[in-house]
């Protein structure tokens, strides 16, 4: 146990009974947890086999093991590694002789809800996402364990989800099978039904470490308090600074909780950030503090500490950290040490830098940009410059809040034949169900007739045109007015899209874009749809502002669909290098997609209001994840931070995030 700081040690000596650990990043936590469970054995006699380990994620749960056995091989034989569904799928296996065979796969899931959804008579136009949005919202419904009647789904009409919700649980049912959110609560109902089977449980693992404790849901928590019963010896380690998963259930407040249903529980905070330098640490600091709904805490950076402890060396000015001193040191001393690790100025208007005043070099810069395309630019030949200082592409990462935005720059990264990673699927712009619309239509507009591409558009703003008008492969037109001729105003319909068509065969992409949306009336259906699906017009409106900004840099139809293919062949190269060993490359991928990871530099862009905080979070709740979001990806970056915002965003103006205003104060 060299070398720990004090925090680290009250944590890793902590013998029985419950205790918090609050572990802000980089703050070692990961070498707590495997101090913590050699001191249980080889100090305090326990039994490795007493010990339950619980991560998230099934590469967490590897890596924490791999590290401990390597450090400590001899006692490492019976500690028990695992995720929550893992560990909850054991104990169901050995309850109901489940095997892998029972846990329902992906593609079944999705075939059972599709058929679903098909039958609920339910227009939709993007189906991938519903049900995307539908897993998730089931998923929510059984990790709060809520009374179904009483939720009421934002997705589509109460009475239709419970309706999908139920048949898709007796689907499961009849076939002998369950999904992952099916384990936490079967295991649940058997342990606190079963109390002969739970004390079994309570006598295999009398000692529970769990990390990442902010990202639990309501299920997870409520097993694992019945599995510490009666000794209550539970030792959790997390932050809730850094719960980002609501969508998935996870609920910060039950580390408030914790320390209520546990009130004899010891408390301990790791709050020095051996990761990230000090400008980073002090900045993310005054991010943070803005939430109202934290627990109280105050990182420092290990920087500052090694800079203070020098200053004060021989001297009686190490005085109690006080309220106001977000660096955690007071005195002359501490503000000597905050002068040497943070020197920050207005660069030019709206802009702003901080630098390591020791060494003189930028560690974070936040500069606005008129539009994307410059800001994308500024990110590539950053990403050359520090490449050319020797810094890997592997260690420099561009951090998304959602994974649309990564299309335009892996698009300019591509241009300039930068490698590049993504971490999780970029949607392709191209696939998207309106995009298909549109091309569509200039497909019909050059002549293409097959019966599929016209009945795609045929509708789309409402003509009223049946589909029963379609009889053959392919459409004609004149034979569609000939079925319509005792129907004046059919005919009319059909002869205005027809001189539409011709005027749209003569157009580039982007007036060509722009006269689908608003000449033909395509936006008006995109509205019309959006009323009744219930949700925003403007996220969906975005994507064409997208698509016709992208069709600018085109000068005929020909070249824009060769684009698309290419783009097209590059994000199926991407899916296929996953599992393989990677190249050196850029790392892209999503703010929450980043959490645990670390980079040398991390690019932080589009940081706009709407974006982050993502435009759909109204509520004070919501607008507090969001601020954990942004003080994730902030604390991703060791050495160079770079957070940009553009001032245009598809020829509308945007305003800067105020998470980048609460950076520069």
């Amino acid at each position: 146990m060299t070398n720990l700081n004090e925090g680290q040690r009250q944590a890793v000596t902590h013998f029985q009974g419950p205790m918090l650990v609050l572990a802000g990043p980089g703050s070692g936590k990961t070498r707590v947890i495997t101090e913590r469970i050699h001191h249980l054995i080889s100090e305090r006699g326990v039994s490795p086999s007493e010990i339950l380990v619980i991560t998230f994620t099934k590469a967490a749960a590897t890596e924490m093991r791999q590290r401990y056995q390597k450090l400590y091989s001899k006692d490492s034989v019976g500690v028990r590694f695992g995720t929550f569904h893992a560990i909850f799928f054991m104990i169901l296996k050995a309850a109901y002789h489940y095997t892998a065979d029972n846990i329902v796969r992906e593609e079944v899931r999705r075939e059972i809800l599709k058929d679903l959804v098909h039958g609920a008579d339910l227009e939709i136009q993007d189906e991938n996402d519903f049900i995307n949005d539908l897993e998730s919202e089931i998923s929510r419904v059984k990790g709060d364990r809520m009374d179904l009647e009483h939720y009421y789904s934002p997705l589509c009409p109460e009475d239709a989800f419970r309706e999908i919700f139920r048949k898709y649980q007796q689907a499961l049912e009849r076939r002998r099978l369950l999904d992952f959110d099916d384990m936490l609560v079967y295991c649940y109902e058997l342990l606190s039904q079963r109390e002969d089977i739970l004390q079994l449980w309570q006598q295999q693992f009398r000692y529970i470490l769990i990390d990442e404790f902010q990202d639990i849901c309501l299920v997870q928590y409520d097993v694992m308090k019945l599995l510490a019963a009666p000794g209550n010896h539970i030792f959790i380690v997390g932050d809730d600074d850094q719960s980002i998963y609501g969508f998935r259930g996870a609920k910060p407040d039950i580390m408030k909780q914790f320390l209520k249903d546990f009130p004899g529980a010891k408390m301990c905070s790791l709050d020095i950030n051996y990761r990230c330098a000090a400008p980073i640490v002090e900045a993310a600091g005054r991010v943070i503090a803005r939430n109202k709904n934290r627990m109280a805490k105050r990182i420092r950076a290990a920087g500052e500490i090694a800079v203070w402890e020098k200053d004060s060396a021989g001297t009686a000015e190490k005085t109690a950290v006080s309220e106001g001193d977000p660096a955690g040191m007071t005195g002359k001393a501490g503000q000597r040490s905050r002068t040497k690790a943070l020197v920050e100025n207005a660069v030019s208007e709206g802009d702003w830098m901080a630098r390591d005043a020791a060494t003189g070099r930028e560690v974070i810069s936040i500069r606005g940009f008129p539009k994307v395309a410059e800001e994308n630019m500024d990110i590539r030949e950053r990403i050359l410059a520090y490449q050319r200082e020797g810094i890997p592409l592997g260690e420099m990462a561009v951090l998304f809040r959602t994974n649309p935005q990564a299309r335009a720059l892996s698009s300019k990264l591509m241009e300039y034949n930068i490698p590049f990673s993504m971490k999780e699927r970029i949607p392709n712009l191209y696939d998207h169900w309106m995009v298909q619309d549109v091309l569509a239509y200039v497909r019909v507009a050059q002549g293409n007739r097959e019966r599929g591409q016209v009945m795609r558009i045929i509708n789309k703003p409402k003509r009223y045109v049946h589909r029963n008008a379609f009889t053959e492969p392919y459409a004609d037109f004149e034979e569609l007015k000939l079925f319509y001729e005792d129907k004046d105003w059919m005919v009319e319909r059909i002869e205005q899209m027809q001189y539409d068509l011709s005027m749209l065969a003569k157009m580039k992409p982007y007036a060509a874009v722009n006269f689908i949306r608003r000449g033909i009336g395509y936006e008006e259906y995109v509205r019309e749809y959006a009323d009744y699906r219930g949700i925003s017009p403007e996220d969906l409106l975005e994507i064409l502002d997208e698509l016709q900004e992208e069709a600018k840099s085109h000068e005929t139809f020909e070249e824009w669909f060769a684009s698309m293919q290419e783009y097209r062949e590059e994000l199926l190269r991407q899916s296929r290098k996953k599992g393989q060993e990677q190249e050196d490359a850029v790392q892209l991928m999503t703010m929450h997609g980043a959490k645990g990871l670390e980079f040398a530099c991390v690019f932080i862009p589009d940081a706009n209001e709407g974006v982050t905080p993502h435009s759909k979070s109204v509520l004070a709740a919501d607008m507090e994840e969001e601020r954990r979001m942004f003080y994730v990806a902030m604390t991703r970056a060791k050495k160079h931070l770079h957070i940009s915002y553009v001032k245009e965003r598809f020829n509308k103006e945007v305003d800067i995030s105020r998470f980048v205003q609460e950076i520069m104060g």
